[in-house]
């Protein structure tokens, strides 16, 4: 964000969770698929890895998503809204209501496999998490780690970024890397990959519902005081 050529930095504290001290940080989960990050954002919950936060709402926009079965076998508040036949910007209305009905401080997007509208980047400003399978903007879009693989890289990780109106390209909170090793095929390096995924998450969750961070042009950076 910038004024007159000078750029602004953007609070965490004021722009991503709001009147976090009389309540948990509440997050909203967005998924299509199994949903094995949302699992593991649960489970990190549980374990006491992310403390002041809770699951306010799982919503899929598949109605058969095993990541829907998944949350409903955890007692979590669940809501479909079947994405297929219906304009993205009157779909993502009524996906925006719930969340907000649900009084959700971030959002976090889990194999969520759809483009959001503008209006719903907006309605939740820096306040919206998608985690990607590659080492952003390395391998933007789908199947990035057998475009990395494919590629011959040497290293190769996830990332967890802010999400924007242009895909996989919002400020970057955290990164994984792992080595490329000789054994590996693209299978195999996916596999390893997602493990990295599920603890990025975790951490990238802790980091942004402290609120004490600033974005500074693309930049994640920590507040000091």
């Amino acid at each position: 964000m910038s004024t007159g050529g000078k750029e602004t930095p953007v609070l965490g504290r004021e722009a991503s969770i709001q009147n976090a001290e009389a309540r948990k940080r509440r997050i909203g989960i967005l998924l299509s698929g199994r949903g094995s990050n949302f699992l593991a954002i649960a489970g990190s919950i549980r374990a006491g890895r992310l403390p002041g936060v809770e699951i306010a709402v799982v919503i899929s926009n598949v109605a058969e998503a095993p990541g829907l079965a998944a949350a409903r076998d955890l007692d979590l508040p669940t809501a479909v809204f079947v994405s297929k036949g219906r304009k993205r910007a009157e779909h993502d209305a009524d996906v925006t209501a719930c969340l907000q009905s649900h009084q959700v401080d971030l959002v976090c997007l889990a194999g969520y496999m759809r483009l959001l509208s503008p209006s719903f980047i907006a309605a939740f400003p820096h306040r919206i998490l998608n985690i990607h399978p590659s080492l952003l903007p390395a391998f933007p879009g789908l199947e990035a780690q057998e475009q990395a693989f494919a590629y011959g890289v040497k290293v190769a990780g996830c990332t967890v970024h802010f999400v924007d109106e242009e895909l996989d390209h919002g400020s970057i909170v955290v990164q994984r890397a792992i080595p490329v090793l000789d054994s590996d095929d693209a299978e195999s390096l996916a596999h390893r990959i997602l493990a990295e995924e599920h603890i990025a998450y975790t951490e990238a969750i802790r980091l942004v519902a402290s609120g004490e961070y600033e974005i500074r042009g693309r930049r994640y950076v920590k507040r000091t005081s």
